[in-house]
């Protein structure tokens, strides 16, 4: 990816963070004409320190 392509995908991430991977993967190739699969958008928000978040987790609360 080049580095236009690296400063949009910072850009939509960074505009509206509750994006899947496939919605920001439409949204780059209907906003720039960028061609992009969705493997790879995950693989450049991981290089550049974007990090997935996973659920919290609940207290075992027995009674």
């Amino acid at each position: 990816m080049t580095e236009q392509g690296q400063r949009m995908l910072k850009l939509t991430v960074c505009r509206s963070c509750q994006l899947s991977a496939v919605s920001i993967a439409k949204d780059l190739q209907t906003s720039c004409g960028f061609q992009i699969i969705t493997t790879a958008v995950h693989r450049e928000l991981h290089e550049m320190g974007f990090h997935s978040q996973a659920a919290a987790s609940k207290p075992y609360i027995t009674k």
